[in-house]
């Protein structure tokens, strides 16, 4: 069987992230959404997206296929649902549509005529940009186990200090010394390649995905995954960063999700709680304006190509858009448009042609090239956000 991942109705609640990815290409725990139902499938899987994303993330189409919700993780008990699909039946819950099977894909009401099957089980869902960080450390403990189960950790140095040994598990290459690891409150999993520089204080759970970086004296926890080719230091407390970049240096950052190639400058911080306690809202794109998160604890929401200057201060629930560029002293606003170029005192238009310069010489730093794909996406996202931003 065929299985593509599909967008679903939660897409646009999820974005800014979603602007340069598919739902799948989420990343939670320690695996993007994607690569965690192609390890429980056990098959490679594809995506089905907006069509501006689709020359990166093709869709693989046959004729026999398996729709899936792409926001919804997998379990034990999904998969054999998921699995025992045949041709015109759909799993729902509610009227959720978790998966059908078709020859095509099918919008909510082409499913009118399909097989209706109730799954039962309990369901792990991304809903909202928050639950990425507010799920983190259910989900980070359910793929440890998963990833690590009958597998045996590489040695770690006895320069280290360790507080639950048997929940730390370090992959080949990965390299720590001369730091606290403690995984009381959740498990420490430490990618290929990934490294933790000396003085370090962990304490779990943390996912340290491959190539990422923990530079010298950097305190996690809480549960905080620090995704591939990302380096981080400063304190950070139960965040998510995509991939591909920096928080290199001291700095607050919690309840907070950063996409890739974001760059978070010196001594820069982010409030997660409001002077009065209250629950936090937060910018929701699909309703627009600014929603009830449920959450005494939210920080900072960034997109792709963000970045803020050194000493750069977010309130309580700030939302950053795609290639924005933040540099000016005081608090900018709780909603930053993408391509907005400014702060506190004041915003223009970022021009994709400039931004563009700075991406280019990012990716380079990191080996990757900053391509014409690349380009199309995000003048697209520049295109579609107009109507946001007011200069």
């Amino acid at each position: 069987m065929n299985f593509i991942l599909f967008d679903g109705p939660r897409r646009d609640h999820l974005l800014p992230f979603t602007f340069t990815r598919p739902v799948s290409e989420i990343r939670v725990g320690i695996m993007t959404l994607k690569e965690r139902w192609e390890a429980y499938l056990k098959v490679s899987v594809s995506s089905l997206t907006e069509e501006y994303l689709s020359i990166k993330y093709p869709v693989n189409l046959v004729d026999s296929n398996i729709f899936i919700d792409a926001s919804i993780l997998p379990s034990n008990d999904l998969l054999k649902a998921v699995n025992a699909l045949h041709s015109g039946e759909a799993l729902v819950s509610g009227d959720l549509v978790i998966a059908y099977s078709s020859n095509a894909s099918k919008s909510s009401d082409e499913l009118v005529g399909f097989d209706k099957i109730e799954f039962k089980g309990d369901l792990v869902h991304i809903n909202n940009t928050w639950d990425i960080f507010d799920k983190n450390a259910t989900i980070l403990q359910s793929d440890f186990d998963f990833i690590t189960k009958g597998r045996k950790s590489q040695p770690i140095s006895s320069t280290n200090h360790l507080i639950h040994p048997e929940r730390i598990f370090l992959e080949e290459g990965a390299k720590v010394e001369f730091s606290i690891l403690n995984a009381t409150d959740g498990p420490i999993y430490l990618g290929k390649n990934s490294e933790i520089w000396e003085g370090s204080l962990i304490r779990g759970g943390l996912a340290l995905c491959h190539n990422a970086v923990v530079k010298m004296g950097g305190k996690l926890y809480g549960a905080t995954t620090i995704g591939p080719h990302s380096k981080v230091c400063g304190e950070i407390s139960n965040s998510v960063i995509f991939g591909y970049s920096s928080k290199g240096h001291e700095g607050y950052l919690g309840n907070a999700v950063l996409g890739e190639w974001c760059n978070i400058g010196a001594d820069s911080n982010n409030s997660n709680l409001k002077n009065n306690y209250a629950k936090v809202r937060l910018w929701d794109y699909a309703t627009e304006r600014f929603e009830q998160t449920g959450l005494q604890f939210c920080g900072l929401m960034m997109g792709d190509h963000s970045k803020t200057a050194i000493n750069t201060m977010f309130n309580t629930g700030t939302v950053i858009g795609v290639n924005s560029n933040i540099y000016v002293p005081g608090f900018p606003r709780n909603f930053v448009p993408s391509f907005s170029w400014g702060g506190a005192s004041g915003f223009t238009a970022y021009q994709p042609a400039k931004a563009f310069d700075a991406a280019k010489v990012m990716m380079a730093r990191r080996g990757v090239e900053f391509d014409d794909v690349e380009a199309d996406i995000l003048t697209h996202v520049f295109e579609i956000t107009k109507k946001w931003r007011k200069y």
